[in-house]
């Protein structure tokens, strides 16, 4: 019997992912210039407004303010009629010094000791449904979004486009979980103000499906361009006008996006959000740990799908175990629990060891603070940051190390593949 399945993403311009990328923009500055800085910082926006607040261990000065004004003016809220623009909103800093409570378990005696940030569990997922080993109606949302905010900044592409928009995609699945089809398209963008909405919705309606859609499918792989088809159920800004949006239409937190940052409803998450935290924060740290386990283990065979969840005591170095999933579809002729044995043999998974395999101390989060946290392209950038005095500093960084599939070979060899 085949079923539906359905996975949302938002853009860059939403609410709660501003929050996430203001977070985040501070996160990479602090390790820029300090790469032992300890970070937990959350922000809120509303109309006109920017709150940041959380705590910080760092040796090093920022102009939160500035950083904060810099990300919001780059996303594309520049104008005072959206009633949140980066130049002329308020922003208010309530950070404030990290806890030595908290920071005595994590700082030991060597780095090899370091504790972990926090409790709780953290999960990893990946499936061959796509080349990136990512759930296709995540991957499909995410996608739809980057391409519309690439009109939206293209002047004349589809000109009316204003930063806030979400997405959301229906995929019917055969009894053996092979995508067949795209069921469903949501679409909702926030637009300029027209004089008649009738017309208004007609033309978004129209651009949406005639040329967002077919540039979309022009980037796809040959059998994911075929389950588009003339039968899909488009919705298209279903509520009417968009006009209102962004922090001035819906206030936004750091981390209220923690399913579309991940798998789409696919797997399982732990519940902690990623942004705003530096890596001595096993909720980021260990999540991107876990990815980068169930990816290397699909890529090099063991199965289709693959979930990993780790747990952790905070201030303690060792996890308190790894789980495996395979979802019956493992190539092995041994059990999950023995799968997870050899995992913990082949990936390091002490906070430490994570940091530094995955390159974690680095400036590198901004990119991954909207359209998702995983699935993205590992690649080297170039990123300069200035201090309030002048002072700069440019680092070569590598994004999105735990994407990549260096681990493949190991793991074949470990099970014998």
């Amino acid at each position: 019997m085949s079923y539906l399945f359905t996975s949302e993403s938002v853009s860059e311009g939403h609410p709660d992912k501003i929050a996430d990328q203001i977070s985040d923009a501070l996160i990479d500055n602090f390790l820029a210039f300090d790469p032992e800085s300890k970070v937990a910082c959350e922000t809120l926006v509303t109309t006109g407004q920017v709150v940041l607040a959380g705590e910080v261990k760092s040796s090093t000065y920022l102009d939160v303010q500035k950083i904060a004004r810099d990300t919001i003016n780059k996303i594309g809220y520049t104008k005072g009629e959206y009633m949140f623009d980066g130049s002329s909103c308020g922003v208010l800093s309530a950070i404030h010094d990290q806890s030595e409570d908290i920071n005595r378990g994590v700082d030991k005696a060597t780095k090899e000791e370091q504790g972990a940030g926090d409790q709780g569990m953290m999960f990893g997922y990946a499936t061959n449904e796509t080349e990136n080993y990512m759930p296709l109606a995540l991957d499909l949302s995410h996608k739809l979004l980057i391409e519309l905010g690439n009109l939206r900044r293209e002047a004349d592409a589809i000109p009316y486009l204003r930063p806030d928009a979400k997405a959301q995609v229906t995929i019917e699945y055969s009894d053996d979980n092979v995508p067949q089809r795209i069921e469903a398209i949501v679409v909702s963008t926030q637009h300029d103000d027209f004089d008649e909405d009738e017309i208004m919705l007609a033309k978004i309606r129209k651009d949406i499906i005639e040329i967002l859609i077919p540039r979309v499918q022009a980037t796809l792989p040959k059998e994911i361009a075929a389950l588009f088809n003339s039968d899909i159920k488009y919705h298209i800004n279903p509520t009417g006008k968009f006009v209102i949006g962004g922090p001035h239409g819906d206030a936004g937190l750091t981390g209220r996006k923690i399913i579309v940052d991940t798998y789409g409803g696919k797997g399982a998450h732990g519940g902690g959000a990623f942004s705003g935290k530096d890596p001595s924060k096993v909720d980021r740290s260990a999540a991107y740990a876990t990815r980068h386990i169930a990816k290397n283990l699909v890529a090099a065979g063991v199965a289709d799908e693959i979930l990993v969840q780790v747990s952790y005591a905070i201030g303690v170095v060792e996890p308190m175990g790894i789980f495996i999933d395979t979802y019956g579809t493992s190539k092995l002729d041994i059990t999950d629990g023995e799968i997870a044995k050899i995992v913990t043999k082949v990936f390091d998974m002490r906070p430490a060891a994570i940091e530094e395999r995955l390159k974690l101390r680095n400036p590198i989060y901004s990119e991954s603070a909207a359209y998702g946290h995983m699935g993205r392209k590992n690649e080297v950038v170039t990123k300069t940051f200035t201090q309030p005095d002048g002072n700069s500093i440019t680092r070569e960084v590598e994004l999105f190390t735990w994407e990549k599939l260096d681990y493949q070979e190991k793991v074949k060899t470990a099970f014998s593949l």
